[in-house]
Formats: structure tokens, sequence, C-alpha cells
């Protein structure tokens, strides 16, 4: 007996030094003091918990993708300084301070633009509709990229369009994510692999420092077609974003068809991911075509972010276009769990006299996140930040209307894994009439939701609240 205690001793006490030194490890590389702070409580009193967690979760940099893009800059600088000297006639200066020229400068290589159309694709049906179309038209090329493809009726089908579209003789560049599309089957990948596709897998953590990371995820719906055309937004290949998810029921979402300029910001993410995985760079088109009807056209910016980023380029866009608003900031977003910078803005805006609006699901499809959002309504109401829930279904969008003249639709959540963890992107459009189409979309959505405030938080269960309040302590690290 007293062997297995010494034994036990022992390990516990070497977990504890591991503990121990992974806090260190938290405390100097994340720069989140959220963050650090959850990881190194629970390293120092659960070390046999957290220190595989930690090493799992616990890094905010895929230093793969960081090596990989400083290694390729000098192979993807030319068309990166080509595009940019393209592109330049159709250049479009920020005029009501929202973007920020000089902002988007540091963090981005290409500017925003003139000369493109955008049309906002409101549901599932129209999304797919749109794209399998443009699928059956491509004359050229198609460079694909999803977080999630299912092995369902809306996959196959997806599927079948890609193959028919290989066989024609179009260039097909498939990039899926190996996390996300975790489901996918080996038969789905032959077939398009049979035609001619050419398939590949984002490695969340193969390519890392760390062999067992599984944090990252490149999160980017984009479709491009012959360069030309660009489809994003924040819906995946997979029946429940049509709705016909038996479990899941209803599911509101938004897209966005591009033509103009702007597509080849959409092409250049979608580049910069498969340089990353394959090491080649696919012959692709970079001269910019507007439309010939355009008459001057939308101002668009294609704004790709992730973890490796030298800037926090996703949370400092938005934290500019929200302390630069004026009169209303309107959000909508499946998960609301953000840091204290950016929750301080939009109470901050709230207290100034702005209509701040967020707007969430009734019901989620993660619930952990979805508990932590209670935690916020205190907070919020104090600011005078009101919060919607969507009642009809599932909402999955990612929108934020800024005034009346700048609107983003993406696959950015407002939560600490879309600003610092997951590869995403982000359509800026700086134009009037789109975003009076973005509100009347928002007001046809909240006029089917209700406001809900801190009581739904504060009245409910001492274990409810405790529940909401340790899923918000440890979001940063989820």
């Amino acid at each position: 007996m007293e062997v297995d205690l010494l034994i036990v001793a022992l390990l516990w006490g070497g977990m504890e030094m591991l503990g121990l030194w992974t806090a260190f490890d938290a405390v100097m590389k994340i720069r989140l003091p959220e963050s650090a702070v959850a990881w190194a409580i629970s390293l120092i009193f659960l070390p046999p918990v957290a220190v595989p967690l930690y090493l799992i979760f616990g890094n905010r940099k895929l230093q793969g993708y960081a090596s990989s893009r400083k290694s390729g800059d000098q192979d993807l600088l030319p068309v990166v300084e080509g595009l940019v000297s393209r592109l330049s006639p159709y250049r479009s200066v920020s005029d009501d301070g929202l973007i920020g020229d000089k902002l988007i400068a540091r963090l981005h290589k290409i500017p925003l633009v003139g000369g493109n159309h955008v049309t906002l694709l409101q549901d599932g049906r129209r999304n797919f509709f749109s794209i399998f179309a443009q699928i059956e038209s491509a004359e050229r090329y198609l460079t694909v990229q999803y977080y999630l493809i299912r092995d369902d009726a809306i996959g196959r089908e997806f599927q079948a369009k890609l193959v028919a579209a290989a066989d024609r003789g179009v260039r097909v560049f498939l990039l899926y994510d190996e996390i996300g599309s975790y489901g996918i089957s080996d038969a789905y990948i032959h077939t398009l692999e049979e035609a001619g596709v050419q398939v590949r897998c984002f490695p969340s953590f193969r390519r890392s420092r760390r062999p067992f990371q599984l944090n990252f995820r490149n999160h980017r719906k984009i479709l491009v077609a012959d360069g030309r055309t660009a489809w994003l937004g924040g819906l995946n290949v997979g029946n429940e974003y049509l709705g016909l998810d038996p479990h899941l029921g209803p599911w509101r979402d938004t897209g966005v068809r591009i033509t103009g300029p702007a597509v080849l910001g959409a092409q250049l993410a979608f580049l910069e991911d498969w340089y990353y995985v394959t090491g080649s760079i696919p012959e692709l088109s970079w001269e910019p075509q507007a439309p010939k009807d355009a008459d001057g056209g939308r101002n668009v910016l294609v704004l790709p972010s992730g973890p490796a980023d030298d800037l926090e380029t996703c949370r400092l866009f938005f934290m500019h276009a929200f302390n630069r608003a004026r009169d209303r900031i309107w959000i909508a977003s499946p998960y609301f769990a953000p840091d204290e910078s950016v929750l301080s803005a939009l109470r901050l805006a709230g207290l100034r006299g702005l209509d701040v609006r967020i707007l969430l699901p009734e019901r989620a499809d993660l619930w952990t996140v979805q508990l932590a959002s209670y935690s916020y309504l205190a907070e919020t109401e104090s600011g005078n930040v009101a919060v919607y829930r969507y009642r009809p279904g599932i909402l999955h969008q990612k929108v934020v209307l800024v005034d009346g003249g700048l609107a983003t639709v993406g696959t950015v959540n407002l939560d600490h894994r879309s600003f610092r963890i997951n590869f995403e992107t982000t359509v800026v459009v700086r134009d009037k009439s789109f975003a009076a189409e973005v509100e009347d979309m928002l007001e046809r959505d909240f006029a089917h939701s209700r406001r809900v405030d801190s009581s739904e938080y504060l009245n409910r269960s001492y274990g409810f609240r405790l529940a909401a309040r340790t899923m918000r302590l440890f979001s940063p690290v989820l």
C-alpha cells in the first residue's frame, strides 16, 4: 500500500511539475490575458487533465503555416505585386472613416476596390442554386474551399457538379478542412480524384511544430470561377444548410456572390492556403474583370484573417469599425463570446447613444458557446446593447452592419476562436445601397426574434449561472 501511495505521489508530483512548466509557457506565449489566466489556473490545479488539453489546444500560432508563408513570400511575391499593380486603377478611398485605408494597408496586401457587383444570397437554396449554375458554366478553372463537406444529398450533388466540370476539361482545385470535414468518406474523395479534381485537405495540425496540435481550423468558404465570380459567406456543403436536417430544423444563413476586381482577393486567399498545403502555385487568371454595366460598382474588400497573421487582423478591423461608428452597429452571429476589448467597444457604442443590436440564435448547434453567451446579458444590458434571439430555427449567418454604408458578410463569429484561432474570410462592402439591402434583411430577422434581458441569466438557478460563467471563462481555451 505504501509503495502504491509513493508511486501515486511521484506521478502527481511529476504532473505538477509539468503543469507548472506549461503554465509558465501559457503566460509567456498567449497574448490574451483571459486565455493565459484560464490556462494557468487549469494547468496548476488540474494538470492531469489540463496538460494534454494544452498540448492540443494551447497554441495560438499555427507555426507551420507562418513558416510556409514566410518561405513562400518569394514564390507568391510576383503574384501579389502583379495583382496590386493591376488593381490600382480600381482602388477606392474610404471616405467615411469606417474602414480606414491606413489600417487596411497594414492588415492586408489588397486594397478596397470599386467596380464590383455584389448579390446578397439570403438562404441555402439561393446560394446553392447560384453556385451550381456557375459550376456548370465554368470554362477554365474552379478554386473551391470549404470548412465542412458532407457526404449527404447536397454533398453528392456538389460532388457530381465538380466531376462534370472536370470531365469537360475545367481544372478543379478543392481544399477542405480535415477537422471540419472529418466525416467525409474515402470513396467520396476517390470519385473526385478519378475525375481529375485536385483534392487536398487543410491539415490543422500535421505541419505544426506541435505534433498533437488540433486547435486550428480553416473556417473559410470560398468558390471562385475563372477568376471572375466568387461566392463567400457562412454556408458549408451539407443538408443542414438547406434546412434538411430533421434534428436542427430550419437554417438561416447568408452568402454573397461577387463579380468584379474584388474576386481576385478571394482567389488570393485560396492560393495562400493551397500553397501551404501543396507547395505549388497553379496557373490562374489575375486580370481584373469589371462588369461592363458596373457603372462605378460597389466598393469591396475580401479580408482574410488567421493565426499566422503578424497582427490580429480580424479583431483589429472590427474594433476600428465599432469605435468609428456614429449611428448603428447591428450584428448577427451564431456565437457570442467576445473578449473584454470587443465587449467594451460595443458597450461604449451603446452608451454613446448608438443603436447597438446583437442577433443570436434561440437554439444553437454548439451548446458550450450558447451557454457562455448568457453570462454576457447583464453587461450588454448595462451598456445599452440590445440582444435578440432568432426563433424560427438555427441562425448561422455572420453579418455586421455599421451605420448606413458599411456591411460585412463572411465566416467570422463574434468569439475568440474566429478572432484569433481560425482562418476566416470577411467580405467588406462599402456601399449605401448594399447596406440598405442588409438592413432590410436584418429587419426581417429581428421581426422573427425576441428581445432578451439579464433576467434570463440572473433569475436562473445557481447551477446554470455557474455553468455559464465556467463556459465563459474557458471560451478562450475552447
